[in-house]
């Protein structure tokens, strides 16, 4: 007889709530709508859920300004985290990093007599956004600009961003230099989540003063949104106002963080208002609902030919799904599985899978299922015991 029928499958449906339970489910709410975002290209996404709740235009290449230097700063940190830097390391400032001045972009101000920290010259390129700052860190992780440009590029496609191509680490106009605006919400989430330390000693800065100069940051939402926290503007004549606005809060599923893009607005004010809009709307219209709690069982099932008879399974980690708003009561969590299971199972080894699901519509997410607790085979008699008790099942 065979002990391994594929046929055979165990599902375990747990609804969410008490309240689901039993019911029938109604079909998925319909998908809420963004307000009107008055920019050429707009991206939302939620990043605990990895969902993008809105977008407009997400995918056509535009010319990104300063949000290049989102790029710039991942490899700084980068570079600093493989210990090829220092935060306390000066750095000689070039006549290419001072000549930036001639460019009519934003500054540091510093001059080829001083000697900055790696420090200082990133409080200068994220916070006041300085292009001398760019080009001086630029050359202290590659050895040249050029060299710097290609580590971008290579950056950009492990990423696997299709719409991204620079020519230059400070975002000035420059043929062939661009990128879309999911692209750069990838580089922004990277940043944030890779290096999450720097970004909140660097993101949320206000104003920065060196050499006696303070300058305001220019992320008009810092101190107007208190769950702003960052990130980035860029402004050029081609590529009109844009910001890069990250904000978290306290939610019942833990902390919640929304990223937007905005490009192309028409000024200062409106690329903070219509990026204000875009993440009000993000918080109010949409619920982050906590599906999977980390090492909590989902279900405890049994195992057969094993040192125990019963094996909790889940995930190592958890999961959050975000739904409309209002729609939480409609999510249900599918679990299917091999039956029967069999030992040797080690913590974290993949069982079968997790459907999430909203009323009857498609998958929200297909996870992994997961043992969580390693369950060694038992005796030879043990075995023998299982295997007719199978045989006979």
């Amino acid at each position: 007889m065979n002990l391994f029928p594929s046929s055979r499958r165990v599902v375990a449906l747990f609804c969410l709530t008490v309240a689901a339970l039993g019911a029938v489910l109604p079909a998925r709410a319909q998908t809420p709508q963004p307000p009107e975002i008055l920019a050429r290209q707009y991206f939302l996404i939620d990043l605990g859920a990895n969902q993008v709740l809105a977008e407009r235009q997400a995918d056509v290449r535009a010319e990104p300004a300063s949000l290049t230097k989102l790029m710039t700063a991942w490899l700084v940190f980068d570079a600093l985290r493989a210990r090829k830097l220092a935060l306390d390391q000066p750095v000689a400032v070039s006549e290419r990093a001072w000549a930036e001045r001639k460019g009519g972009g934003s500054l540091m101000f510093i001059e080829p007599k001083m000697r900055p920290t790696v420090d200082e010259l990133l409080h200068g390129m994220i916070v006041v956004s300085g292009n001398d700052a760019s080009i001086a860190l630029a050359e202290a992780v590659g050895g040249s600009v050029e060299q710097f440009v290609a580590m971008m590029n290579r950056q950009a496609q492990a990423w696997g961003l299709k719409n991204t191509q620079f020519r230059n680490p400070t975002g000035l106009t420059a043929d062939g230099h661009y990128a879309s605006a999911r692209d750069i919400a990838t580089i922004a989430a990277r940043v944030a989540l890779d290096f999450p330390q720097e970004y909140t000693r660097y993101y949320s800065q206000r104003q920065y003063t060196y050499n006696k100069i303070r300058q305001d940051n220019r992320n008009m939402l810092l101190g107007r949104d208190p769950s702003v926290d960052g990130m980035k503007t860029g402004h050029t004549a081609a590529a009109g106002y844009c910001l890069v606005a990250s904000a978290q809060r306290d939610t019942p599923s833990g902390k919640r963080r929304l990223l937007s893009v905005v490009l192309g607005t028409a000024g200062t004010e409106a690329r903070a208002t219509e990026s204000a809009k875009l993440l009000n709307w993000g918080w109010t219209a949409w619920d982050a609902v906590r599906v999977v709690q980390a090492g909590k069982p989902l279900a405890t099932v049994p195992v057969w030919k094993g040192a125990v008879d019963q094996v909790g399974l889940g995930l190592s980690r958890d999961v959050v799904i975000a739904v409309p708003a209002g729609t939480a009561a409609q999510l249900r969590t599918t679990l299917d599985r091999p039956d029967p299971l069999l030992a040797p199972l080690s913590a974290g080894q993949t069982v079968g899978q997790i459907k999430v699901q909203l009323g009857d519509a498609a998958p929200l997410a297909v996870l992994p299922l997961q043992s969580l607790q390693t369950v060694p085979q038992a005796g030879w008699f043990g075995r023998l015991w299982d295997a007719l008790r199978l045989w006979i099942k």
